[in-house]
């Protein structure tokens, strides 16, 4: 059988799923303006997705849905994450911390990668969207095909935090005025929030 309809059935996807406004992305985007570890951040983004993709077509989605209060555990463990990075992001929105690029205060890399395995890990939609629904589909697939379906799934995911985090330069002139970076917050801030209340929603659903 050819592998390239697999392949490219795996790419489109996880491209539908990961191009979603998200937490992650904002995340992703926010450090693409800021030029501060891109590359570590997209690469971590990337082996994540392919990580999580590979377990959920080895059957891991099922074995999830079997453990005890997981879910919820999942879903408040990531609206305190987003309330609490929604409550910085309004605090630089208002006060000295929207600042024009060249003066913000530098990130470290662990700090940066923990924050990326934050929006990462303690967000139960990429359970849901990786590990059940592209688990689903890809061990759907003949054995032969699964590695395949996997790769174009993590080429998805690679090539889009990618465009999105070296893409973020181009929009460095307009982010040169402390205002562009305040209505980016604000807009980050507003997004965490929305995204956080959605989950509170869904904890309660879950009891």
């Amino acid at each position: 059988m050819s592998l390239l309809p697999v392949f490219f059935k795996g790419f489109a996807l996880a491209a539908a799923l990961i191009m979603a406004i998200g937490a992650q992305n904002m995340f992703v985007l926010r450090q693409g303006l800021r030029r501060e570890h891109v590359g570590a951040i997209v690469l971590f983004c990337a082996t994540a997705d392919a990580l999580l993709i590979t377990a959920g077509v080895l059957g891991l989605g099922a074995l999830l849905s079997l453990v005890p209060n997981l879910a919820l555990t999942l879903t408040l463990g990531g609206a305190a994450f987003l309330t609490w990075y929604g409550l910085s992001a309004f605090r630089r929105a208002l006060g000295s911390g929207a600042m024009v690029l060249a003066t913000q205060p530098t990130v470290s890399l662990g700090r940066a990668l923990a924050g990326t395995a934050g929006f990462t890990f303690l967000n139960p939609h990429v359970y849901l969207d990786t590990v059940v629904l592209m688990g689903t589909v890809g061990s759907a697939q003949p054995a032969s095909a699964q590695p395949v379906f996997i790769l174009g799934a993590a080429a998805a995911s690679l090539s889009w935090f990618a465009a999105l985090g070296y893409g973020a330069r181009f929009l460095a002139p307009v982010f040169t005025k402390p205002k562009a970076w305040k209505v980016l917050d604000l807009f980050v801030g507003v997004t965490m929030f929305c995204l956080a209340g959605g989950l509170v929603l869904k904890a309660m659903s879950l009891l």
